[in-house]
C-alpha cells in the first residue's frame, strides 16, 4: 500500500509564533508530500512495497540496488518528517517528567545538559543539511546527527526526538540555527517523546 501525507495533528498556524504558518505549509504540505510522491514508485514492485516505512528503512540492503538510495533519501526523509511534526504541539516545551525525565538525568547529568548537547550538536556541529536527534541505543539516550534524511533506525538505534536541520525547515523565519533551536524547545511535545521512549525501552 502507497504511504500517503499524514495530516498535521494541529493546524498550520498552531506553531506560532516559534515556527510561522508558511514554513509549516511549506515544509509539510510541499515537502514531506514530495518524499512520499518519489519513495513510493520506488517501492514499488519489491517486496517491501506494502511494508512499514521503519522495516524498509531498518532493511535497506535488501532493497535492489537500482532503487536503494532513492529510498534511502525519500523513504527517510517520509519517515523523519513524521516523527518530527509528531513531536511538536503548541502550548508545549518546559521539560520531561517521568521515566523519560530519568533516563536523560542518568545519560546526561540533567536535563538542562541534554539541551546543551542536542544543541550543540544540531547548531554548531553538522556540516550542511541533515537532523539531531535524541535516540534510545538499547542501553541508555544519547544524542546523535545523521546526514541528509538518514535515520538512526537504520544504524540499530531508535529514534525519539528530531529536529530538521535543512535551511527549508527554519529559513527565512530564522537566519541561524541557534535561534531556530530556542524556539523549537517551546514546542516539543514531551509527552510524544516519551511515549516512543516506552515502546522503546520495554
Amino acid at each position: 500500500m502507497a504511504y500517503t501525507l499524514p495530516p498535521l495533528p494541529y493546524g498550520h498556524n498552531a506553531l506560532e509564533p516559534h515556527i510561522d504558518e508558511r514554513t509549516v505549509r511549506i515544509h509539510h504540505d510541499q515537502y514531506h508530500q514530495a518524499y512520499i510522491d518519489r519513495v513510493n514508485p520506488a517501492l514499488k514492485d519489491t517486496i517491501w512495497d506494502d511494508k512499514p516505512i521503519e522495516e524498509v528503512l531498518k532493511n535497506l540492503a535488501s532493497i535492489p540496488d537500482d532503487r536503494r538510495r532513492t529510498v534511502r533519501n525519500m523513504g527517510g526523509g517520509h519517515y523523519n518528517h513524521t516523527l518530527f511534526f509528531e513531536a511538536l504541539a503548541p502550548s508545549c516545551g518546559g521539560e520531561p517528567s517521568g521515566a523519560l525525565a530519568a533516563a536523560i538525568n542518568a545519560s546526561f547529568g540533567s536535563f538542562a545538559s541534554f539541551k546543551e548537547a542536542f544543541t550543540q550538536a544540531g547548531a554548531k556541529e553538522l556540516f550542511g543539511a541533515g537532523w539531531a536527534w535524541l535516540v534510545y541505543n538499547g542501553k541508555g539516550l544519547e544524542v546523535t546527527l545523521t546526514a541528509n534524511q538518514d535515520n538512526p533506525i537504520s544504524f540499530g538505534k531508535v529514534p525519539l526526538l528530531g529536529i530538521d536541520v535543512w535551511e527549508h525547515a527554519y529559513y527565512p523565519q530564522y537566519l541561524s540555527r541557534k535561534d531556530y533551536f530556542e524556539a523549537f524547545w517551546h514546542i516539543v511535545n514531551w509527552a510524544k517523546v516519551a511515549e516512543r521512549f516506552a515502546a522503546a525501552a520495554r
